[in-house]
């Protein structure tokens, strides 16, 4: 029995060990690719891909390279490793939205990975003409400041505490445009309850089997970030994930954690 409150700890060690998994799931993005390659095709409009914490774009190409064979205008953030908001990053990622909207002549989809969907959700509060919506790749926006295995990681890059957000209420509640929040319960790195959104008419939490670390080539979450992107500009709708074997893919969010799910979250080696 948890003597904390549920989410407000980090994941435990054996899921952090878990995370392993992430190099199974970029060799099942190879093996789907073909696949993948059916789902909805995009309109031409520019996407920005912002990575986790200490990643690169390198992180992301395999999702930018789908994306880019799916029609999309992809790019990413060109800022090097992700540090945290050291001074002058939020500028440079304003002014990164606002030359892809001016080139392109269109709205900006924004995915960010981990500490990249954070980055991208306060992008969008922002500027919100600009950006036409959000999906985060297990951000933890809502967590306790420490639910985390990478806290220590993120003052040591960043030079800053990792509770010293301005507005953590704020960070907090949705963004002024479409967001999806795609997690996993069995995340080795960030509390996954601190992953979704709030409700809205225009928010979606859907939750997937796999690691924190693959989240970004796992073959279950490019297809929901391809379905996403595919909607016209100006219209939203849920993901549709209760249809055929997409029932297998995409759990219920109500469901209650199985046996397994619930043993590896609070193992004996928890942090």
């Amino acid at each position: 029995m948890e003597s904390v409150v549920e989410g407000s700890k980090p994941p435990s060690q054996l899921l952090l060990a878990l995370e392993v998994r992430g190099i199974l799931e970029l060799q099942a993005f190879f093996a789907f690719y073909p696949l993948l390659r059916r789902a909805p095709r995009g309109d031409g409009h520019p996407v920005l891909v912002l990575p986790g914490l200490s990643a690169s774009d390198v992180s992301t190409r395999p999702l930018r390279t789908y994306l880019k064979a799916q029609g999309y205008a992809v790019h990413g953030w060109k800022l090097g490793s992700n540090h945290g908001p050291r001074p002058g990053v939020e500028e440079a990622m304003d002014a990164r939205v606002r030359e892809l909207s001016q080139r392109y002549q269109r709205k900006v989809s924004l995915i960010g990975w981990s500490l990249g969907g954070v980055f991208a959700r306060e992008l969008a509060r922002r500027s919100p003409s600009l950006v036409r919506q959000v999906i985060t790749l297990g951000s933890p926006f809502a967590s306790e400041p420490k639910a985390s295995n990478a806290w220590k990681l993120y003052e040591y890059l960043s030079e800053r505490k990792v509770d010293d957000w301005p507005d953590r209420e704020l960070m907090k509640s949705p963004p002024p445009v479409p967001s999806t929040a795609i997690y996993s319960r069995t995340d080795g790195i960030v509390a996954w309850q601190g992953c979704r959104e709030q409700d809205s008419a225009t928010t979606q939490n859907i939750e997937v089997e796999g690691s924190h670390c693959g989240l970004g080539h796992n073959p279950a979450v490019l297809y929901v970030i391809a379905d996403r992107l595919a909607m016209p500009e100006g219209e939203w709708w849920p993901f549709d994930r209760s249809s055929g074997t997409r029932k297998l893919l995409y759990p219920d969010p109500n469901r209650r954690d199985s046996g397994l799910v619930e043993a590896l979250r609070t193992s004996p080696f928890a942090a």
